[in-house]
């Protein structure tokens, strides 16, 4: 049997890449078992040991770890290297080779709703692995301009330093009208309850000519980002997507098996993820 996990803090608990992943097993009738692990900060290191130790022959890795787990990798993948940040994890006989599938995954979601970002404008909130990933691949798919919003005004800087583009406090984005043609939330909140200071910002936002929120996080009841795109009748589309294309890439890279996205996206709606 070969397993697979997941690595992060209390969200990988809750996290519906192992309902997902162990579908596909299944679907695929290989024997295999996808599993979630809750780790602590300081014991990331072992946690990543103990991936070869275990013989675990693959894993995901998600917030707050993405860029965190960069120094245990024996090798990076051209992408992950640009890109500064690791989603996926091959263990290997040579060691931990590190990928970075959420930008193709992003891409790849943008396609499936014919959404073209080039020569368009992007907002994008966060400065975490995730908003890497989205910010590197706007630059790829040539967009027009980029800004990067951040609370932590510093690691928005380093941002568009690495890729391009321009970066704006957070607190400063409702102070007058933005007008780009698509948001992307990569930050961990879309609700009123796990931040009230950005349910205040929202309500403030101007985006005249706004055509796409891309909301990276899923599974809210309410969702401050889906209302504010309601109110401006603009278009909506959460995380579900990207997470089953990047998880086609990333079974991809463990198993060498080419799963058609459709079943990704099969198993998130017949489970009701």
């Amino acid at each position: 049997m070969q397993v697979y996990c997941i690595l992060g803090d209390e969200r990988a608990l809750r996290s519906k890449s192992s309902a997902m992943f162990s579908a596909i097993l299944t679907k695929m009738g290989m024997n295999g078992a996808y599993v979630p692990f809750k780790v602590l900060p300081e014991n990331l290191g072992k946690a990543m040991q103990s991936l070869e130790i275990l013989n675990i022959a693959g894993a995901n890795v998600t917030v707050p770890y993405k860029e965190a787990v960069l120094p245990y990798m024996d090798v990076l993948s051209e992408g992950a290297n640009i890109i500064g940040a690791v989603n996926t994890v091959v263990c290997t006989d040579d060691g931990l080779k590190g990928y970075n599938t959420n930008a193709i995954g992003v891409m790849d979601a943008l396609s499936s709703v014919d959404f073209d970002v080039s020569d368009k404008s992007a907002l994008v909130f966060g400065t975490g692995g995730v908003s890497k990933a989205v910010v590197f691949i706007l630059n790829w798919l040539r967009a027009k301009t980029i800004i990067v919003a951040g609370r932590n005004f510093e690691k928005a800087e380093q941002i568009v330093k690495r890729f391009s583009g321009e970066a704006k406090p957070l607190d400063s984005i409702a102070d007058h009208p933005m007008p780009v043609d698509v948001v992307f939330n990569t930050t961990s909140v879309s609700s009123k309850s796990e931040s009230s200071n950005m349910d205040g910002i929202l309500k403030k936002l101007d985006l005249p000519g706004c055509q796409l929120v891309f909301d990276l996080n899923y599974g809210r009841s309410q969702n401050f980002w889906e209302e504010m795109a309601q109110k401006k009748e603009i278009r909506f589309m959460d995380g579900l997507p990207a997470l089953a294309y990047q998880a086609r890439r990333t079974f991809a890279l463990w198993t060498r098996a080419q799963v058609p996205p459709e079943e990704f996206l099969n198993a998130l709606n017949e489970n009701n993820l």
